[in-house]
């Protein structure tokens, strides 16, 4: 066939339907199954980001939308800066801030209450592809948090980037059951508000 010669066309015949998305990782898992069965490969699934100055309404509508309970904070791509997690738009974090700084709580942005890059969990992808879900599992418990950034070196000599997320509500869907995590204080701050 030449290069500028139609395709054969057809009528669609009654009764046709549209092919639909298949939900990521869906199928079930066992706590021996690959790590990687439960992990976001963002280099398949694009990340899910929001910018820092985003109001935490705009921010909780964007999960909802997405259909994800968390979103990478960015102000210029690629460049990561922390997470929003539906729980730091749910919890006491907020009303602290609107607290401490006098503000009403429609002022308040993605960077006042985000969990900044310093404060993030990380694991190697190296270890992800020999690891198991049951690793996962002791991890995000070891930790106290439901996410879990994966990391490995880009093509630049002590270049990292985030190749994907583990995340407790995604293991829990495929595993079937919940996962009990208790938090864990990072920082005195943490520990100091956690006793008052």
């Amino acid at each position: 066939m030449s290069q500028d010669a139609p395709l054969p066309t057809f009528r669609i015949e009654p009764g046709t339907s549209i092919a639909q998305s298949e939900p990521w990782h869906t199928h079930t898992v066992t706590l021996d199954s690959p790590a990687q069965e439960v992990m976001t490969d963002l280099t398949l699934v694009k990340a899910a980001t929001v910018h820092p100055t985003t109001g935490l309404r705009q921010a909780e509508q964007a999960m909802i939308y997405l259909g994800v309970r968390m979103l990478f904070v960015v102000s210029e791509m690629p460049t990561i800066e922390g997470l929003i997690t539906s729980n730091d738009l749910r919890g006491d974090k907020q009303m602290r801030v609107v607290s401490d700084r006098h503000i009403p709580f429609d002022e308040l942005c993605v960077a006042d209450v985000m969990s900044e890059l310093s404060l993030l969990d990380a694991v190697d992808y190296g270890r992800i592809r020999t690891a198991r879900v049951g690793h996962l599992v002791a991890t995000l418990k070891h930790v106290g948090r439901n996410h879990l950034l994966v990391v490995e070196q880009s093509g630049l000599p002590s270049a990292h980037r985030v190749r994907g997320v583990i995340s407790r509500s995604q293991i829990e869907r495929q595993l079937g059951t919940a996962i009990d995590i208790l938090p864990i204080a990072n920082s005195f701050s943490e520990i100091e508000r956690a006793l008052t």
